[in-house]
């Protein structure tokens, strides 16, 4: 496969070739001016010529005067060697000639010129003429015409021409050259912050995401690459931290149950026992089985709305019908610990209800976990400009602010305490943070002076499907 041009070889050559394509333009419009003005001055030349043999013409009405003047005329060119001369009678014939070796065989056998300036070349030399008939005067006896054909030798000028020419390629070629030159010195150098930029990326590795791309004197466009790059780079290793953090926490959290399935497993098989005792060993892996695959379970829900691959049902959904269906539900586990809980406003929003109902279950069931006895849980639902908020609030222990923000991170207990309260893997807050998220919505947290509230903020009006 050719390998393509890099980017510092396409900028000399683009240089190379304005520069060529400029100058090309304007040494042909000189070229043709300076065609255009020696055509001029030929022109000018040969109408001289002619108005000084007319001059002659007009005095020779005598016979006298006419026999005197090949003379005048010889004197009249004296030193004029690049200019030929021919006159004709009516009849065609030669009465008078300058310099003939000028004009080609056919021009001296009688052929007449073409209308304007023509040009011709003889022996390697180039020459331009024009003819002109002239009448003598009538007092000449009767009246008669003459032909004048007058010739220029301009090989100087073709010369000078060619010279020219020749130059200006010359010219142009240099300095396409030197164009490609510069514009490769200046490529390389402007872009020389880009390999800069290429070599740190060349040496990032998973053990050096912490590096960070230099912008120093780096151009506007390169900048704003780098800073696009860091932006990247910012977010990888995030990612990647999260997904380390994620690694450790899921097996320190599975190593718990499975190192309680050896245990139980092992001690059973030390010795024999009896079918009831079997019975109770399964019955207590069984437990410990239920708690791997309501972790794996969650995990696989976490990830499916990470990647927006939930299902989009499109509902209306009454949050404070939700919120009175789960209060009944969890209305035993309340009155056992000595909770109550109280619904106030209505909304609604449009939807999944199964998962918005997962979610408010989520903060409900940490709330009741969290509440000493005697205390009581509200859930506030109320219409917030665009968005609808769902807050549940209750009292008890109070999340330090470094916990409070990393509440919603997987496998994340605000404290010892707060895990002891309750068995969950710490799974339930990030379950309902991507539930919102799925919704277009955000959570947030607060805890102070002994009082904690979690809240769902979500779209008012129909917003677009969510998990896209």
């Amino acid at each position: 496969m050719k390998r393509p041009l890099s980017l510092t070889a396409r900028l000399a050559l683009l240089f190379a070739a304005m520069t060529a394509s400029l100058l090309i333009v304007v040494g042909v419009v000189l070229g043709r001016a300076v065609e255009a003005h020696f055509v001029e001055l030929d022109n000018h030349e040969l109408l001289g010529k002619f108005a000084l043999i007319e001059n002659h013409l007009l005095t020779s009405a005598t016979p006298e005067a006419r026999d005197t003047l090949g003379q005048r005329l010889d004197d009249a060119f004296v030193g004029h060697d690049m200019v030929g001369v021919l006159l004709r009678d009516a009849e065609g014939s030669v009465i008078y000639a300058v310099h003939p070796s000028l004009f080609n065989a056919s021009q001296l056998a009688g052929q007449r010129l073409p209308e304007g300036i023509a040009s011709w070349e003889k022996d390697g030399r180039d020459y331009v003429g024009r003819e002109r008939t002239f009448t003598l005067p009538s007092g000449a006896g009767d009246a008669s015409r003459v032909t004048a054909l007058v010739g220029l030798d301009i090989t100087h000028h073709a010369q000078f021409l060619d010279a020219t020419r020749r130059g200006l390629w010359l010219g142009i070629s240099v300095a396409a050259a030197v164009a490609a030159m510069l514009g490769w010195w200046a490529a390389h150098h402007g872009l020389a912050p880009l390999r800069r930029v290429t070599a740190t990326a060349g040496a990032l590795s998973a053990a050096r995401l912490g590096e960070r791309l230099d912008d120093t004197d780096a151009p506007a466009e390169v900048h704003e690459l780098v800073e696009a790059l860091n932006g990247m780079l910012d977010r990888l290793e995030s990612a990647f931290q999260r997904l380390s953090d994620f690694s450790a926490d899921i097996a320190h959290e599975l190593r718990t149950p499975v190192s309680n399935l050896m245990t139980q497993t092992a001690v059973c098989l030390s010795h024999p026992r009896s079918a009831e005792e079997y019975r109770d060993v399964l019955a207590s892996n069984l437990e410990e089985y239920e708690r791997i695959a309501r972790m794996v379970g969650d995990m696989l829900f976490i990830a499916k709305a990470e990647n927006g691959r939930l299902p989009h049902p499109d509902e209306t959904v009454e949050l404070a019908a939700e919120a009175r269906a789960l209060v009944e539900f969890y209305e035993a586990l309340a009155e056992e610990r000595g909770v109550k809980m109280d619904v106030g406003g209505n909304a609604r929003v449009r939807g999944d209800g199964l998962m918005l109902r997962r979610a408010i279950s989520n903060l409900l069931s940490n709330a009741i976990r969290h509440t000493p006895a005697d205390g009581t849980i509200e859930i506030t639902i109320a219409d917030e400009g665009p968005q609808v908020a769902l807050r549940v609030r209750n009292h008890g222990d109070t999340i330090s602010p470094d916990q409070l923000s990393r509440v919603f991170e997987r496998f994340h207990r605000a404290s010892p305490d707060r895990q002891r309260h309750g068995e969950g893997a710490g799974l339930g807050l990030a379950i309902t943070r991507a539930i919102v998220e799925a919704h277009g919505g955000t959570m947030t947290a607060e805890s102070a002076d002994g009082v904690t509230t979690f809240g769902m903020l979500l779209p008012r009006a129909p917003a677009q499907p969510f998990g896209r």
